[in-house]
């Protein structure tokens, strides 16, 4: 079991040493191998997805990453920032769907700024595809207009697209986790005024007849992101595109209490994948070891579970954070009276001996 470890920027270092921490106490055989990522690989070899990091990836079964990006690089041309190491791998690997579950332990309800009643006992699922809509669609970029409001001026432009077969191969994921599940999808759309996305909600409708067990509503994404907030637990399985999944998976992370608690894993179609926390770099608090590391570990777990198909070790994982939280111990972003604060590193040690327990 081959695991490329890329721990990035900021926080990513900090965090990622604690997930690996953690998946040596398991005495499994696993093979790992860190490499640069990010800014830390542009400053050492001009580039932040290096051929020797993206051989690696490419080569392993499974990939644990921290996170990219930090202010020093914002001024760096567009496809040299960090943030292009994580959509190199997703394009040169095919990572298509992004599973990010919003879970709320009922040791955190208190974290959630939403009332007790609203939250307790969430568990819903965000499926994002990953690989196309308006971040990849070509062509893009700037020119002077010639037609619109002001011809003459400069403007700058994207392409939002999809193809069948891109919707069809995301449907499939989310109506096959669904069964799974509660056995509701609800895919979030804007067909009302966007025309890539009138094409999305029809071709839903046609994978669904495929899947008579599952019942599929749809929604458009400002209606949910409204109800996300409103009423989370009517949700069970979430599907929508690139840009409304990136925006509505980061706000599902606020209703259980921090976004350090959100995990993430993004699949090909050969179950090879990247698992990382859904937060970013966090320069802010880089090195101060105070870093929330249990988002990356829960990855970590769900790393074990879809890409190394070992369940046992994936449970005995998430078994041990859950106790963690039961003995009321709390990095400061999940901090409430009556808690115990701990550090990043104390943190992962104490699911080290929770898995000892």
């Amino acid at each position: 079991m081959k695991i490329a470890v890329l721990p990035g920027d900021g926080i990513g270092t900090e965090i990622v040493a604690e997930a690996v921490k953690v998946l040596g106490a398991l005495d499994l055989p696993f093979e790992m191998e860190t490499a640069l990522v990010g800014g830390v690989a542009y400053a050492a070899h001009g580039h932040p997805l290096p051929e020797s990091t993206l051989k690696l990836a490419q080569e392993a079964d499974a990939i644990l990453f921290g996170a990219v990006g930090d202010w020093q690089y914002d001024k760096l041309e567009r496809s040299l920032r960090p943030e292009q190491a994580i959509l190199g791998l997703r394009k040169h690997l095919g990572l298509f769907a992004n599973f990010r579950p919003a879970i709320c332990y009922k040791e955190l309800v208190d974290a959630s700024s939403l009332k007790p009643e609203i939250i307790a006992g969430l568990d819903i699922l965000i499926i994002r595809e990953l690989t196309g809509d308006i971040y990849f669609g070509q062509p893009r970029g700037r020119r002077i207009a010639t037609d619109g409001h002001f011809p003459g001026a400069e403007e700058a432009f994207d392409t939002m697209r999809y193809s069948r077969p891109e919707i069809e191969r995301i449907a499939h994921v989310a109506f096959q986790a669904a069964q799974k599940r509660s056995k509701r999808v609800t895919s979030v759309d804007k067909a009302n005024v966007l025309e890539t996305f009138q094409f999305w909600h029809d071709v839903m409708i046609e994978v669904g007849q495929q899947y008579p067990d599952v019942a599929l509503d749809h929604m458009y994404v400002d209606n949910a992101a409204m109800q996300l907030v409103k009423a989370p637990k009517k949700f069970d399985v979430i599907v929508t595109g690139n840009m409304f999944g990136d925006i509505l998976s980061d706000e599902a992370s606020m209703l259980t209490g921090s976004i350090g608690m959100l995990p993430s894993a993004s699949l090909n179609s050969k179950n090879q994948g990247l698992y990382e926390p859904s937060h970013g770099s966090a320069p802010d608090i880089a090195g101060q070891n105070i870093a929330n590391p249990l988002a990356t570990i829960l990855s970590a777990a769900m790393m074990l579970r879809f890409s190394l198909n070992q369940e046992a070790a994936a449970q005995r994982i998430e078994d041990a954070v859950q106790a963690v939280l039961a003995q009321g111990l709390r990095t400061p972003d999940i901090y409430s009276a009556g808690t115990t604060k701990v550090s990043t590193v104390e943190m992962g040690d104490a699911v080290v001996k929770a898995l000892a327990a």
